[in-house]
This record gives structure tokens, sequence and C-alpha cells, in this order.
């Protein structure tokens, strides 16, 4: 038999052979069979105990700064900068650490030391005093988030890691809302120096329940080797050089990678846009709509309502919906709810007996949209930093990415209110659906992610 027909015989054998079809991705994990994960359950029981604490002394400083200090509203929104900027600066640097050191004792270390910071909160008796502490809290924080990251990715499969990450944010959202009322009744039935030590107690409580973990990590010579590294030029380096150099690395991965810088960004810009909300939502009630202090009250809880709702919705409905889908859809939400109290006209018109003015109808419809939406941000980019990133450099991207969203938080509390002042809040509100609607269009021309066939 000659080559020719040879050749000819196997090919047309290769043709009538039928394809093997791709395995079908499983489907993603609800919360419920997350949970049954019971290392992701005690992460999660630990993620409670612990953001219960925080925004117990962190409401607990707002009352006593406000009621006994008699703080300005600038020293108010001090607080929440003095939490932020440490993690906003230190972000990127922390997570060279997080990538190198052993993820367990780095959870239950930081949260030791930060039990005992919090003792001191019953020392301060002065708004600096509170800002110093909350700061040095804030560092050993750095440390926390991306180790809890990358702890997450190893105890829950791929399909779940939505569904884990809503748990984890939901607890942030419920604990917001809660925190407020349960720590204005401690202070007031007992003292201010309860809430410090419960929020103690708490860090010590996630501390031993993280302890308790069976967590489950690569070897770091595999983890180097599927990020395609040499551990050869990379053990070369030492000192600061080698933390430059890991540094640079993080940054480069996200610069060149983008999918994942969009995602970023759009974090970034949502974040930003409820940072600005914070301080300008109570202004706008007050001078623009010059409404009641009720309205403003339901007004911040419709923003808490619409996280907790869209979050929910998300791993109801959306479990199949692709991750930048998402993004998108969150962005052109907050553009819609700050766009209707951007235009809201103030007309009057009487149902019954009741006068109902549009302008807060649609202030309270816009602030309930614009919660709604984050979620549908904040968890989809979360999934997919973990999804992407490889192990090695989950701590650095992690980091890096907290870095840039407390930096955006910090720019929306500094900026609101200067830009309030130049303008006004309608303006401010105008200015943020602007650059989001100009990010979507961004998103699309420049930094659409590519499909990746499902392995």
């Amino acid at each position: 038999m000659s080559n020719e027909s040879t050749v000819a015989d196997y090919q047309e054998l290769e043709t009538e052979a039928p394809s093997q079809p791709a395995p079908a991705a499983p489907d993603p994990m609800s919360m419920g069979e997350v949970l049954r994960v019971a290392t992701m359950r005690r992460l999660w029981y630990a993620q409670i105990v612990s953001v219960f604490g925080d925004f117990l002394a962190l409401f607990a400083v707002i009352t006593v700064m406000t009621f006994k200090l008699h703080a300005s509203a600038q020293q108010v929104t001090g607080v929440q900068i003095a939490y932020l900027l440490p993690i906003a600066v230190l972000g990127v640097l922390s997570g060279v650490f997080v990538d190198r050191w052993p993820v367990k004792p780095t959870l239950v270390s930081s949260d030791f030391i930060r039990a005992g910071l919090c003792l001191l909160l019953l020392l301060v008796h002065n708004v600096y005093g509170f800002y110093a502490v909350l700061a040095a809290i804030s560092v050993f924080s750095s440390f926390f988030q991306p180790a809890q990251g990358i702890a997450i990715r190893s105890a829950v499969p791929r399909h779940g890691l939505r569904s884990a990450n809503s748990l984890m944010q939901q607890v942030m959202y419920v604990m917001r809302i809660v925190g407020g009322p349960v720590a204005t009744f401690i202070v007031s039935r007992f003292h201010e120096q309860t809430c410090f030590i419960i929020d103690s107690i708490s860090f010590i409580a996630s501390g031993t329940l993280i302890a308790s973990l069976a967590l489950i990590l690569p070897p770091k010579s595999e983890v180097v080797a599927a990020a395609g590294q040499e551990p050869s030029a990379t053990e070369e380096k030492t000192g600061i050089a080698r933390i430059l150099e890991d540094m640079k690395e993080g940054a480069s991965f996200i610069f060149h990678h983008a999918a994942l810088l969009f995602v970023i960004v759009a974090l970034a810009s949502g974040m930003f846009v409820m940072g600005c909300f914070g301080p300008l939502i109570a202004i706008f009630v007050r001078d623009t709509l010059r409404a009641s202090t009720n309205i403003f009250g339901i007004a911040s809880a419709m923003i808490g309502l619409g996280l907790l709702v869209g979050i929910s919705l998300l791993n109801a409905f959306a479990k199949k919906v692709k991750n930048t889908t998402l993004v998108y859809s969150g962005l052109s939400g907050i553009a819609g709810g700050t766009l209707l109290m951007a235009i809201a006209p103030h007309v009057v018109f009487q149902l019954g007996s009741h006068a109902i003015a549009i302008d807060v109808v649609l202030t309270i419809l816009g602030c309930f949209l614009v919660g709604f939406s984050v979620g549908g941000i904040v968890i989809p980019s979360q999934t997919m930093i973990q999804q992407e990133t490889p192990q090695a450099m989950l701590g650095r991207v992690g980091s890096t990415v907290m870095s840039f969203i407390f930096s955006a938080q910090i720019a929306g509390l500094v900026l609101s209110g200067i830009l309030a002042n130049l303008t006004s809040v309608r303006s401010v509100f105008a200015i943020c659906t602007a650059m989001l609607a100009v990010l979507i269009v961004a998103g699309k021309l420049w930094m659409e992610p590519k499909e990746l066939p499902t392995a």
C-alpha cells in the first residue's frame, strides 16, 4: 500500500470518527450548598461575629464623638477616612506578604492583634485618639482581607465562588443595617465601653473559629509553577528589591488582563459613588428636597435594602449569567439611580389627604436602585478576580483591588463635599452618572473580556 493511500484512508477514518463532546460545566452552587462545605461555613461564622463587633464599635465611636465630644461633621467623616486610609495605602504592599505567609496563621494572628487593639478604645477620650486606634486596627485588616480571599478560594470550588462571595457580602450589609441601632441601644442603656469589649471578644471568637479550620493549600512550588514563574529567578532577589518585584508582578498582571482591569475599575467606580452618597444624601434631603429627617432615614435604609435584595436575587435568578454582563447591568443601574436624583422635578400632587412630592419618591427609588445595582458589581467582580487570578498572585491582586476600592471610597467622601460646594448636590449626582456611562462605553470598546472555552 502506498503512502498516499495510507494517508487518505487515515484522513477518511478521522473524518468519520465522531467528535468527543466537551464535558458540561457544573451548575453554579447555591448558598446552601456552599455552606455545607465545613471550612466555608466556619469562615462565614467568623465573618458574622467579627463584622458585627466591627460595626458595633464603629457606630459607638461615631455616637460618642457626635453626642459627647460634639465633633463637627468633618471630624465624624474623619472616622471613616481613618479606618479606610491605611488599607488604601498598605493594600498593594500587604498582599506581597500574604502571598508568602501561611494563610491560617495570618488570619488568626490578625484577629487576635485586633482584639487587643480594640481594648485600647476603652482608654480613648478625644477625637484624635479614636483616629489613631481605628487606623491601627485597619493596618492589620489590610492583611486579613486578602488572606481571607485565598482561604475562600481554597475551600470552595470555582462554580461556588459567586455564592461564597454573596454570603460574605450579605453579612457586611446586614451588620451595617443592624449595627447602628444595636450600638445606639447599648450606648444609651449601658456604656460605649460595652461595645468596645464586645468587638474585642468578637475578634477572639473569629480567630478561634479560623484556628480550627483545616485549610488545604497547594505547596508553594506547585503554585509558582502553575503561575508560570521561575522559582530561581524569584528567589534571587532579597529584601526591598524582592518586595518591589512582587508588587510589580501583581500590578503587571492586572494591567495586562483587560477583563480584570475592567471589573476592578467598575468596582472602584461603584464604591466612589457610594462614598459620595454617604455625606450628600442628608444634605440633598435637607436642602434640595426640603424634606424631613424621616425621609433621610427612609432613603438611607433603601440603599441597604437594595443591596440585600440585589444580592439575594442575583443568586436566585442569575446563576448562569456571565459575570461581565452582571457588571454592565450593575453600572447601568447605578447610573440610572443617580440620574433619577439628578433630574427629579419638584412636583407635588395630592393623593387623598396626602401631598406627595415627585422628587422625594424618585430619590427613594433612586437610592434603592443604587443599592440594588451595587450587588451586581461587587459579587461578580470578586468572583471573576478569584477565578482569573493565579494562586501565586491571589494575595497581591486581592489586596491591590482592596486598595483601589478603599481609595475610591475615600475620594468619594472627600470630593463629594468639595464638588457640592462648587456646584450642587444634583450636579454631583449628574457627574457620577456621566462617569459611569463613560466607563460602560470604554468597557465595551477596549476591555471586553474574551470568552474562554469551558474545560
